[in-house]
């Protein structure tokens, strides 16, 4: 398959009309949200959502995101709009929360997992809706990786992994938040299944209590359904090995600094993923920035990406743990699962 290019600053109607072209005749294209780079197809087709599946080898348990332009496009792909699905549509949509809800027929298994729930989502680009509106369906979209490697947020990272395995990918630059959406359920007691950057506090604040499942920050229990995506254990994984580090600041550094020297001796390449505060800490190693530990939304913007770029050039990387609240439980959920929970 030969893989077509379009830019969304200088060719935005060129690119999402050939998209959406290319999504109502069964192929698939990436494009760019707010969140991560999504791989898309059209999310009614079950021909068209299993070539997610082959081009990204990901396995067919683990259900997809709908993506839609407008919120009057949700009615048909549930049972019934629940009230408070349409309070926190108001509030959040356009953006990156998903809402999961009992599926109507007219969604193939294929994009469920063969659940009796679709998870949906209204994205903030305007490319992501452009195309959406463009193509007349919703968009079935993971993100556009190989599958158990860290999402991409630039385009360069999507072509590494999907030049030639998809028909067009459409760069919007580099995307805002650098993690997935939210995961919501709404059966029952409203649940995130995935942190983001909607956060448990912004949901409580319009809809009441909401409960966090456990596997937001442990493994999925043996025999356990992944109900979102994201839920696997052993995700978001560059080629090194990642090791989290617990604590409080100085704690954490100090468990670096053992680990990293012990490393370093017996021949492997080590680099400490650090943040503003505690750099001084880890003077005469290799290290990187990514963040600062008050602003945990910093270090969700950048995580994926420094997986990315210095994946390949280690063999261990160090990261420090955050406190699990607001922003840091997005960040957590993603850094375990690149870890496999793989904790100092």
């Amino acid at each position: 398959m030969k893989t077509q290019y379009a830019n969304a600053v200088t060719q935005y109607e060129n690119g999402t009309s050939l998209g959406g072209r290319i999504i109502k005749e069964g192929g698939l294209v990436v494009f760019p949200t707010e969140t991560v780079y999504g791989l898309g197809a059209n999310g009614l087709n079950s021909e068209a959502v299993l070539k997610i599946f082959a081009a990204k080898g990901r396995p067919a348990d683990n259900p997809l995101i709908l993506h839609i332009a407008k919120k009057s496009e949700l009615k048909p792909l549930w049972s019934h709009v629940p009230d408070n699905a349409r309070i926190l549509a108001d509030t959040f949509w356009p953006g990156p929360l998903t809402m999961i809800f009992n599926r109507n027929s007219i969604v193939p298994d294929e994009v469920t997992a063969g659940l009796d729930t679709v998870a949906v989502r209204m994205p903030l680009n305007k490319t992501a809706r452009a195309l959406i509106n463009a193509a007349g369906v919703p968009i079935a979209a993971p993100s556009a990786n190989l599958s158990g490697k860290p999402s991409p947020t630039t385009a360069e990272h999507v072509r590494q992994d999907m030049d030639g395995r998809v028909d067009l990918i459409i760069d919007g630059g580099p995307c805002k938040y650098g993690l997935e959406s939210t995961v919501v359920s709404l059966i029952g007691r409203p649940t995130i299944l995935r942190p983001g950057a909607v956060t448990k506090e912004m949901l409580e604040a319009v809809i009441g209590p909401v409960d966090v499942a456990h596997a937001v920050l442990s493994p999925l229990r043996e025999g356990e359904t992944a109900a979102s995506p994201g839920m696997k254990y052993r995700h978001y994984a560059p080629d090194a090995e990642v090791v989290v580090a617990e604590g409080r600041e100085r704690e954490i550094a100090a468990k670096i600094c053992r680990e990293y020297d012990a490393r370093e001796a017996a021949g492997e390449d080590c680099i400490i993923f650090a943040t503003k505060q505690t750099q001084p800490f880890y003077r005469g190693r290799n290290c990187v920035i990514i963040g600062d530990r008050t602003e945990p939304a910093t270090l969700c913007a950048s995580l994926f990406y420094s997986l990315r770029e210095y994946g390949d050039r280690a063999d261990v990387i160090f990261a420090e743990a955050l406190p699990n609240d607001d922003m840091g439980l997005a960040y957590m959920n993603r850094l375990l699962r690149s870890a496999g929970f793989n904790i100092i």
